[in-house]
């Protein structure tokens, strides 16, 4: 690895790392010397990046810095060209075109000896048939954005209608299909809804009760709890 990508590559492990992280460590993920990342990140402090470091603590990067515009490897693009695709062939309208809007902004700004990485690819998705909604995945993310429930008849595993309101928390892509997650008013509880089989739907102007981040906390709570119950049996 050239000393200009490892110098990236101590940043990016840095802004990964969830508190101060040590040279050794920072050097067995590159695969060098305590004393090569030693040099290496007084370069970066001397190059003016934030880094604050402390004897048998380790290294932290400051909040806030910003690396050049874009700096990405082979492996990096091809990943965010296989992700641009799977949004492109699995995702309604709207976020397919944003897809390739984002494909566009990355291949402009990336370097040239890059630049064909974007035009030819070495990975591929295959198409899918779209699920037939009637209410659409940009309206429900729209509810999510905006933390408003959602009335909808819909329709159970055994063909029954039931009428539901529920308030939408994260909306799931499956290869096929779509999926919301979400605490029903009816059930009094967290349950999964598949887009499909929503017969009839309307976004209300109620405002989910409750702070968005601390209803997905207990979505989790609850997921991890039915998770171990399946596990451990009854």
């Amino acid at each position: 690895m050239r000393r200009g990508d490892r110098l990236f590559e101590i940043i990016e492990i840095m802004r990964r790392a969830k508190g101060p992280i040590s040279a050794e460590a920072i050097g067995e993920e590159l695969g060098v010397t305590k004393r090569t990342v030693y040099r290496d990140v007084a370069a970066l402090i001397g190059q003016g990046v934030p880094i604050n470091g402390e004897a048998g603590v380790g290294y932290v990067l400051e909040s806030g810095f910003h690396m050049p515009p874009l700096m990405l490897t082979p492996d990096e693009i091809e990943a965010v060209t296989l992700g641009v695709m799977w949004v492109q062939s699995r995702g309604e309208p709207e976020l397919a075109l944003a897809a390739e809007k984002l494909i566009t902004k990355l291949e402009a700004v990336a370097p040239d000896k890059y630049r064909t990485s974007f035009l030819e690819t070495v990975v591929s998705v295959a198409p899918v048939d779209q699920p037939d909604e009637v209410l659409g995945a940009a309206t429900i993310r729209l509810a999510i954005r905006q933390r408003r429930k959602i009335a909808m008849t819909y329709s159970d595993n055994a063909g029954r209608d039931t009428q539901r309101v529920i308030w939408p928390i994260l909306l799931g892509y499956r290869e096929t299909s779509r999926i919301i997650a979400a605490w029903c008013e009816l059930r009094e509880g967290f349950r999964y809804f598949r887009t499909e089989r929503i017969r009839e739907a309307e976004v209300l102007e109620d405002k989910i009760p409750k702070r968005m981040d601390l209803l997905r906390a207990a979505w989790r709570s609850a997921m991890d709890a039915e998770r171990r119950r399946f596990e451990n049996g009854p």
